[in-house]
């Protein structure tokens, strides 16, 4: 093996053995860094952003709002918004549900995404974003549009996954938490979170209205599940039971109809839940994985409500941008989601104890409501 002429004789055995030697290693410890962790906190927060509907940035006015409102709102309250939620919350991650922008009133896709997502990048705070249903009606395709999110900065966005050689729809994806560093989770997932691709509108003749989850998606999904769960349970240090999951995507599952004012904390003000008309058994498939404990959607503005149903909170996050239907007088909000870990008798940090979730107001205090627990290590 040659190093070149700029090496010297003595350097280049140094390499050689490093490179022995690193052969002999696990794989865990040749294992990149995870891109996300818990804190030395052992809390990982997650800020979900739905329905932006940004378009033109200070020229595009705001929907639904009061009328001593109305003079001056735009986009740029929707930015607003943003960076006055990432300076309350700090979240590890923020996360875009969708509806990024609103094609029809876009006049340039990309100015648009670099717009709306500019807060988030300026923070310097790892993102992530899926596709809504309005995405891809303005000047990029729907794989144009993922194809530009996936290349800004800091996000950790991926348009699908390579292993997954065949798979519908653009932005299907999975993040990995690592646990405290220094922890018997440092590299392991102590959390898992699946991004998927509900589609925009159904292409089907003679089935009308919204996309959903399709066939494809459900087994790259089982698949993924599946092999995070060996993962963990594998050495180095093999953990017991399952890594909790969370799934993120924009149009809602047919099942979030099944909840009514007495078994959902927040509101539900549409007429019907906006779903795909066909159940494409997207639920059914995370009953079955056993690790998504909650689903977080967008695309029904006016609905904020988390359910639980067979073992999942169902989630909504409520409407976000001002460039988007809402209600005058009720305020724009966001969701966040905080798993924290176990605090070990000896010292140091374990895995997940409890999921919890609130929305915060975009009004003069930002005001946390409905704070509910999503699921706990003691109740699983």
């Amino acid at each position: 093996m040659s190093f070149g002429s700029g090496l010297s004789a003595t350097t280049s055995v140094v390499l050689l053995l490093l490179i022995a030697s690193l052969s002999f290693l696990p794989l865990s410890a040749l294992a990149a860094e995870p891109k996300l962790r818990f804190g030395s906190n052992g809390e990982f927060k997650i800020l979900q952003v739905a329905d932006m509907h940004f378009a033109d940035g200070k020229s595009t006015p705001c929907l639904d709002v009061l009328p001593s409102q109305v003079k001056g709102c735009s986009d740029l309250n929707t930015s607003a918004f943003i960076h006055r939620m990432i300076l309350a919350e700090k979240p590890n991650l923020i996360v875009f549900t969708g509806d990024n922008i609103y094609g029809p009133d876009a006049t340039d896709a990309a100015k648009s995404l670099n717009a709306a997502f500019a807060p988030a990048i300026a923070s310097n705070i790892p993102w992530a974003a899926v596709l809504g249903n309005h995405d891809q009606e303005s000047t990029l395709s729907r794989e144009g549009v993922m194809k530009h999110i996936v290349g800004l900065k800091n996000t950790l966005s991926q348009v699908n996954p390579p292993e997954a050689k065949s798979i519908d729809g653009f932005g299907n994806y999975n993040l990995e938490v690592g646990g405290v560093k220094g922890s018997s989770f440092e590299n392991k997932s102590a959390l898992n979170l699946y991004f998927l691709d509900s589609g925009d509108y159904s292409t089907v003749p003679s089935i009308p209205g919204y996309g959903w989850i399709k066939a494809s998606q459900q087994f790259w999904f089982e698949r993924t599940s599946s092999k995070l769960k060996q993962a963990y349970v594998s050495k180095p240090q093999p953990q017991k039971g399952l890594a909790p999951g969370l799934a993120y995507f924009h149009i809602p599952l047919p099942e979030y109809a099944r909840f009514d004012e007495s078994n959902f904390i927040g509101v539900k003000m549409e007429k019907g839940i906006s779903s795909a008309s066909v159940n494409s058994g997207f639920f059914s498939t995370m009953v079955g994985a056993g690790d998504v404990k909650a689903v977080f959607t967008g695309h029904d503005h006016l609905n904020d409500f988390c359910g639980k149903l067979a073992d999942i909170h169902l989630c909504y996050a409520g409407g976000f941008g001002y460039h988007a239907y809402g209600k005058a007088g009720w305020s724009r909000r966001a969701r966040v989601v905080v798993a924290t870990l176990e605090k070990l008798e000896e010292g140091g940090w374990g895995g997940i104890k409890s999921i919890r979730t609130w929305k915060r107001l975009d009004d003069q205090r930002l005001t946390t409501i409905d704070s509910q627990e999503l699921w706990s290590k003691s109740s699983s």
